[in-house]
This record gives C-alpha cells, structure tokens and sequence, in this order.
C-alpha cells in the first residue's frame, strides 16, 4: 500500500514539473486548480483549472 502511495505521489510530482516546463506558471496553476478541484470535489475549480489548461494548449492555434 506505501509503494502504492509512493508511485502516485512520483507521478504527481513529475506530471507538476513537467507541465510546469512545457506551459509555465500560468500551466501549474491551471493544473493545480484541476487537481485541487476533483480532490475537494468543487466542479467550479476544477472548471476553472481545466479551461486555463485548454487556453494553454490552444493559444497558439487561436
């Protein structure tokens, strides 16, 4: 069970970095705001986290 938690805790962290280096500041906010929102259960935060990470992934194309 602690490897478990161990191996998701990993991914978490290397899924972060990796966001944050591809998309900036304004990414790992975005995904922080997802996160945050499905573990507290708040679809207004999730929301919101999840359309700053679309804006991030479509700016160039609009």
């Amino acid at each position: 069970m602690a490897v478990l938690a161990l191996l998701a805790a990993a991914f978490a962290i290397t899924l972060e970095q990796f966001v944050q280096w591809q998309y900036g500041a304004t990414g790992l906010i975005g995904f922080l705001l997802l996160t945050i929102g499905i573990k507290a259960k708040s679809p207004t935060c999730s929301s919101i986290g999840a359309v700053v990470l679309a804006l991030m992934m479509t700016g160039p194309a609009i």
